[in-house]
């Protein structure tokens, strides 16, 4: 099973990966320099990877600003929390907001109400 992240972390992991994924499309094209379209076609690509990552990394920032900055109890440091249910950015710890989620083990399915009704 793969351990859980906190999903400001998780999104921006992503954004980057579309940097990277981006610029590897477009040094692709250096593979194809005697097709003209096939360049265009894997410069067009790469540009849109990256500009994909710019709008994401807009997008988690606005969200970033809306999230609720909590204290960690376990490592006593600020982490902003997004949802019902989250992890410590620092140490991995899980962190609610809902009193009724207290003590129940940590599972990404908590943050929607409407499938895990008690």
């Amino acid at each position: 099973m793969k351990p859980y992240k906190n999903k400001i972390n998780k999104i921006r992991s992503f954004a980057l990966s579309l940097i990277f994924i981006g610029f590897i499309i477009m040094y692709g094209a250096i593979f194809f320099k005697e097709h003209q379209w096939l360049v265009i076609i894997f410069m067009t690509l790469g540009v849109l990877c990256i500009l994909g990552s710019t709008f994401v990394y807009g997008w988690i920032g606005f969200l970033s600003t809306r999230a609720v900055l909590v204290e960690c109890p376990g490592c006593h440091k600020h982490t902003k929390v997004l949802g019902r249910v989250d992890m410590c950015m620092y140490c991995n710890e899980p962190l609610t907001l809902d009193p009724s989620l207290e003590g129940q083990e940590f599972d990404q399915s908590l943050n929607n109400r409407s499938k895990h009704k008690d």
